[in-house]
């Protein structure tokens, strides 16, 4: 199969092949550690998750109870949860952005409708392909990814797909960040990026991860407006060539994902007067956040993702009902319940986590075994 091609075939339906796995941890420590400045602050710290040291049948759930938030896993046919499971995932957060360092066994995933109306992710995700190869479908498109070649894909719409062993640096990208390219982006979703820009972001991310431990603070916010913009020019330069209608269906969501995060606080942010300021029906305003399970349902989970960030900030001191006024809730006892069912953490918790530890703790939905999420991860960007 040549790669970066596209098919109609069904990704699960191929034959896996066979990768060797070695038994090492993630990250790629540089050889020496660079010297900081003096007055620079500390390096970030990693976030971690391996089944190394798990007994082999237990192995399988453990990876899919740290995946369930993203997308549901299944191992190969003719593989057992017995055989053992062999992954393990590395997180470094650089503000808004995830980047994660992974590796993992053979086996197949989805991220279905139902799943994505009851998520908060949509984030855009690039995968540098390491090792292996994945196919992922998307609307009945079917695009291969083999080692070398960045990808490029929205979580906000549903696919599955099938991956051999491999190995991959994946970044993700909370929607609001790109927004005002979203159009563009979506137009490119589901593609393997080429050309020029596509090999510059790809030496890019290979300096960054060999530094990622020797990073500091000070040094997140250029990169992370460098990461955007260079994934806004690799889509750009290897976006797909869609219908009339699909273009106009991502440009009206634009607007409408804009039109939210400009009056996110609003009283006024209701169905009617978005119907009003966008031209269009209530009808038409409900297809297009049925993936999400609603307008209404939608803004809510932003206004709450918009109110752990402000509980998480150290530099707002504002009372906690006056964060939760912010986020449409003129009872406090209804937002912390909405909280703590959105996250598994009351708002008190997380600021006083803050106020100990100076950091946003990662949000924890439920008592797990196996410990946190990337779901959890994922919950500090945007």
């Amino acid at each position: 199969m040549a790669t970066g091609s596209e098919s109609d075939d069904d990704p699960a339906a191929e034959q896996e092949r066979p990768a060797h796995m070695e038994r090492r941890r993630w990250p790629r420590e540089p050889a020496m550690r660079k010297e900081r400045p003096p007055h620079a602050s500390p390096a970030l710290e990693p976030l971690r998750f391996s089944t190394q040291d798990l007994p082999p049948a237990e192995q399988f759930q453990a990876w899919r109870a740290h995946m369930a938030p993203l997308v549901d896993v299944h191992l190969p046919e003719g593989k057992s949860p017995e055989d053992g499971f062999l992954a393990e995932q590395t997180g470094w957060h650089l503000g808004d952005i995830l980047i994660v360092q992974q590796r993992a066994h053979a086996h197949r995933y989805v991220r279905d409708q139902a799943m994505l109306r009851s998520s908060p992710i949509d984030h855009w995700n690039v995968g540098l392909q390491r090792s292996g190869q994945a196919w992922t479908e998307v609307n009945r498109r079917v695009t291969e990814t083999a080692a070398g070649e960045i990808f490029f894909m929205s979580l906000g719409s549903p696919y599955r797909g099938r991956t051999t062993d491999t190995e991959a640096l994946l970044v993700f990208l909370p929607y609001e960040m790109l927004a005002r390219d979203a159009s563009l982006l979506q137009s490119a979703g589901n593609t393997v990026l080429s050309g020029s820009h596509a090999e510059l972001l790809t030496g890019y991310l290979t300096g960054l991860e060999t530094n990622l431990g020797n990073l500091t603070i000070e040094e997140v916010p250029r990169i992370i407006q460098t990461i955007g913009d260079m994934v806004v020019a690799g889509a750009a330069s290897s976006k797909r060539t869609d219908t009339g209608q699909n273009q106009a269906n991502m440009g009206l969501m634009e607007r409408a994902h804009r039109y939210i995060h400009v009056n996110l606080h609003s009283e006024n942010l209701t169905p009617d007067v978005m119907c009003r300021a966008l031209g269009i029906s209530r009808t038409r305003l409900y297809q297009l956040f049925e993936a999400s399970g609603g307008v209404l349902n939608y803004i809510r989970k932003r206004r709450l993702l918009q109110a752990y960030a402000d509980l998480s900030n150290s530099a707002d001191h504002r009372p906690i009902s006056e964060i939760a006024e912010a986020a449409g809730f003129e009872v406090a006892a209804n937002f912390t319940r909405a909280f703590i069912h959105e996250f598994g953490l009351s708002p008190r918790e997380i600021r006083r986590t803050m106020a100990t530890q100076q950091r946003p703790a990662p949000a924890i939905r439920s008592t797990r075994r196996y410990g946190k999420t990337i779901g959890d991860w994922l919950a500090l960007t945007g």
